[in-house]
């Protein structure tokens, strides 16, 4: 047997198109190939199965090889085979039969990803990194014989009798010049583990060294010896191709640390397990998020029938779901999509809601179960829910169960719950319901404290994402506003008609404004003088709650906030008019000793805020040595 013959195709050549569009992503060739040889190897292993193969199916592990002398590597299989006329119809006829329209379609695509696999081309993908490829393959039909197919890389082929004793197919590829880096044992063995490391056949990559038990020594202790065994790079039957019901905690456990060697142990998990109206499954993990945002996303990878397709899941699982771990596994989802073809699949929209159905189950089970427990978790999954709320509807519908608020004295209430709690003593004269909330406890203590005297209570809003989270539930809850505890003073938090009255006159308001506003110097405090408590500070100073919200969404990227972030802090001081400071001010007779003096309770209220440093904290503490 001997032919040679051109690849029938009626446009450009196409294995320059393959070199030009997929040499970025020239890693993937390895995927390809050992994809295609673990697909022969379950097809044999089907027909046997099903009575339509006798022989003997034997060892059917592949293995990977290189020689970095002869700059080759050699994938082979113990699958299906191939005869001469099945090479020339698999290999030179079906994985051209769309070329034309290949060509046409994707000249000017930027993404391997959006070619590989979408014609047949997925075997082609080893002329990115092959000058030569041969195949070698014996068919397990009864009495075929083996083949041998030559490619240069041109159009033109050759295929000849073989030699070959053994079912299966060999495929090596002659490495050319500019990719001769992937004949290192480590750059192979690092794609393998990043594609392969869960098919379904075993897959030898050399050997390995291990330490075994070799009887004991004359203390009756252990001997070990090392010997050589195959390195089998992969688990062929990871955690989320079993059922539920056949795993233990620990077998989640320790694939999670298989997964991310590093982590720390997960909080719980979702096993995903659906076959309709599409198949999926697949293991996800609650990781303890805390406020690490950015460092926790591209944690999920994507399967397609055991082969590692990305991380890149954005578009199969919500935006709010990336930040948990672990993996997704569906066939229906098309091998080595590209992004924008994903947005398109109806089946990924369809994973995307089961996804987020399946995750608020969860916790909505967990909340249930065991609600203290629940509880402990909070400050763990609280970002993760809140971003769920704030970015999809329907989560938004089952979470506003199962979300929890948190208080100051560590106490928990679902959204109902502290409605009722606080109705009651914190409705303002337009019965509207104030929810107070702090963002740092030890910053504004001061003001927690002044709250609590009223019988107010506060919560605490301390995440990245809460400036985001305050405004969505102002929209979502009827009735309702927050203000951040230090947005102004304790008497005015809460709008009521029993106010406590300004002592100071017409007059002598002004004056205490005038003597502040010289004091200060600075126009972007605005002085007021109101009528306070007594017991509360001589002055206070607040940021208006709506312009810190706007600056807090533009530094956590609120969309649109951008120009709030740019402007300058503004504060408003509040003066007690009622506070024995300000009469003992008005009373003294010396200009300059009233400036101090003001100057004095006004750097106490920044001191308070964390708002004194440099050189005007300096001139207080000198300042404050000489009134001593």
């Amino acid at each position: 047997m001997q032919e040679k013959g051109t690849i029938s195709i009626h446009t450009e050549n196409i294995f320059p198109i393959i070199k030009k569009f997929l040499y970025s992503d020239n890693e993937i060739f390895l995927r390809e190939l050992v994809s295609n040889a673990v697909d022969a190897t379950q097809k044999i292993k089907r027909l046997a199965t099903l009575g339509q193969y006798s022989g003997e199916l034997g060892d059917v592990t592949l293995e990977v090889s290189f020689d970095e002398k002869k700059k080759t590597i050699t994938i082979s299989d113990k699958g299906l085979g191939m005869t001469a006329e099945e090479i020339k119809k698999y290999i030179n006829q079906v994985a051209f039969s769309g070329a034309e329209e290949f060509v046409e379609k994707f000249k000017d695509a930027k993404d391997a990803n959006e070619i590989i696999g979408k014609f047949g081309l997925g075997f082609y993908s080893a002329f990115m990194v092959a000058d030569t490829v041969e195949i070698n393959s014996l068919s397990y039909q009864e009495g075929a014989e083996a083949a041998k197919w030559t490619c240069d890389g041109s159009t033109t082929f050759e295929i000849s009798a073989s030699d070959k004793k053994e079912r299966g197919t060999e495929i090596t590829l002659f490495i050319n010049k500019d990719s001769e880096e992937f004949l290192d044992k480590w750059k192979l063995q690092g794609i393998l583990d990043k594609y392969c490391k869960f098919l379904p056949v075993p897959i030898k990559f050399g050997t390995k060294t291990e330490s075994v038990e070799d009887g004991v020594d004359d203390k009756g202790e252990k001997k070990w010896t090392s010997v050589e065994v195959d390195n089998i790079i992969n688990t062929t039957a990871p955690i989320w191709t079993k059922s539920p019901s056949d795993l233990k905690d620990e077998d989640y456990l320790n694939f999670y640390k298989q997964l991310y060697p590093m982590g720390e142990d997960p909080l719980f998990w979702i096993h995903l397990n659906v076959d309709y109206p599409f198949n999926l499954t697949g293991v996800l993990y609650f990781p303890k998020v805390k406020n690490e945002f950015e460092l926790q996303k591209n944690k999920i990878k994507l399967f397609s029938r055991q082969v590692f397709i990305t991380d890149e899941v954005k578009d199969i699982v919500p935006e709010f779901l990336m930040l948990l771990h672990g993996v997704i596994d569906s066939p229906d989802i098309p091998l080595n999509v590209s992004r924008s073809f994903l947005q398109a699949d109806s089946n990924v929209k369809k994973i995307n809601s089961y996804i987020t159905k399946k995750v608020a189950d969860k916790l909505s089970e967990l909340y249930k179960k065991d609600r203290k427990a629940y509880e402990e978790k909070w400050n763990d999954i609280g970002l993760f829910v809140k971003y769920g709320m704030l970015s999809e509807e329907k989560f938004y519908e089952k979470g506003k169960d199962f979300t929890l608020l948190k208080n100051t004295n560590g106490d928990y209430f679902t959204l109902e719950e502290y409605r009722e709690k606080v109705k009651a003593t914190q409705t303002d004269k337009n019965e509207q319901v104030v929810y107070l909330y702090a963002t740092d406890l030890e910053k504004q203590d001061g003001f927690i404290q002044s709250a609590n005297k009223k019988d107010y209570d506060v919560l605490v809003m301390d995440s990245p994402i809460d400036s985001h989270f305050i405004q969505h539930m102002e929209t979502k809850l009827e009735k309702t506003q927050l203000k951040r505890v230090d947005a102004d003073v304790a008497e005015k938090l809460i709008q009521r008609e029993d106010g406590y009255a300004n002592l100071l006159t017409e007059d002598q308001s002004k004056t205490v404004k005038e003597i502040f506003e010289k004091a200060i110097s600075n126009t972007n405090y605005t002085i007021e003088v109101e009528g306070l408590s007594p017991e509360e500070s001589p002055v206070t100073i607040t940021m208006d709650e709506f312009m810190r919200r706007m600056k807090e969404m533009a530094a956590t990227g609120g969309g649109g906030m951008g120009f709030y972030g740019a402007m300058p802090d503004h504060y408003k001081v509040a003066v007690n008019g009622n506070h024995p400071v300000i009469d003992k001010l008005l009373k003294t007779e010396d200009e300059a000793e009233k400036a101090r003096l003001a100057k004095q309770v006004f750097d106490l209220a920044l001191l308070s805020q964390g708002l004194l440093t440099g050189k005007d904290l300096t001139a207080f503490v000198k300042r404050s040595v000489e009134l001593i």
